[in-house]
């Protein structure tokens, strides 16, 4: 299957190559898309070198193609990990600022998507972020919920991403 790995701005983002890893042991090919926090948190790289493909992070290309209208195009699916309580409002509203939330809208509604959420758990358990979770689930969107562990903030409690073999099995 051909996936697409959107990589947003939070602290998680540093389980994306593993993730990429997990995805490709399955036999996946993955194509990642970095956000513009995401991309300060993992280095496009080491996403190219374990994905053994480009790494996307912008809406316009030099080349003529439409990446927002071509990755979702390639793609059988879509996993968004981490997702963040900002993209999770983003994408719950529509709004298409990005690559990513611009390749979301550009995705056809037969493509399943996967959205891994991962934040501080005073943010997770917001009500504004649940009904943003509430509303994406309500679309179809499958939801891999955070765990319980320790914080990058250096508390412990739900927030945390799942773990890339984890997520990875919840795809197949």
């Amino acid at each position: 299957m051909n996936i697409l790995l959107g990589i947003s701005g939070g602290i998680a983002a540093y389980k994306a190559p593993e993730l990429v890893r997990a995805l490709r042991r399955r036999d996946h090919a993955v194509r990642c898309v970095l956000t513009a926090n995401g991309a300060k948190l993992v280095a496009a790289n080491a996403l190219a070198a374990v994905s053994g493909q480009p790494v996307y992070d912008d809406l316009w290309s030099a080349d003529g193609h439409i990446p927002h209208i071509d990755l979702p195009r390639w793609a059988h699916a879509l996993v968004i990990a981490p997702a963040t309580a900002d993209l999770l409002a983003r994408l719950s509203l529509g709004l298409a600022d990005d690559l990513l939330t611009t390749l979301v809208l550009a995705l056809e509604p037969a493509k399943p998507v996967w959205l891994a959420p991962a934040m501080n758990t005073v943010m997770w358990e917001k009500p504004v972020v649940q009904a943003h979770v509430a509303t994406l689930a309500g679309r179809g969107a499958r939801i891999i919920p955070p765990v319980s562990g320790n914080l990058a903030c250096g508390e412990q409690g739900v927030g945390a991403m799942a773990d890339p073999e984890r997520i990875a099995d919840a795809i197949a």
